[in-house]
């Protein structure tokens, strides 16, 4: 798996380390039950702080895509592939909406109502 951030991105570092993991997933690169390398070994690969990669993978882990198991370490989790297109899909739907002037909670509305 091939990591790699970009210093002219604005986000911050840990949701540029959830984005590339979550992009790795989608694009078939890590398949559900694989195993990533410890956050020591991702975080020094690109450069970053432990922590910084351990709140991306926590974020992922919360978004259902990684799974964290005391001594077998984080892997992916069973239809990871399809959730990550998902929720990018949803991403880009509250960016659109926030540029249309609509908060979650508007989208959420929306949403209930929907059949």
């Amino acid at each position: 798996m091939l990591l790699t951030l970009d210093i002219a991105d604005s986000r911050p570092l840990h949701e540029q380390v959830a984005a590339a993991i979550r992009r790795a997933i989608a694009e078939g690169e890590c398949a559900a039950g694989d195993r990533l390398p410890p956050a020591r070994e991702l975080s020094q690969a690109l450069g970053v702080n432990a922590n910084t990669v351990l709140r991306g993978l926590r974020s992922l882990r919360d978004e259902g895509l990684l799974e964290f198991r005391r001594g077998r370490g984080v892997t992916v989790a069973q239809g990871a592939a399809r959730r990550s297109v998902l929720v990018d899909r949803v991403r880009e739907l509250v960016a659109e909406a926030a540029r249309l002037g609509y908060a979650k909670s508007d989208l959420m509305e929306m949403i209930r109502v929907v059949p």
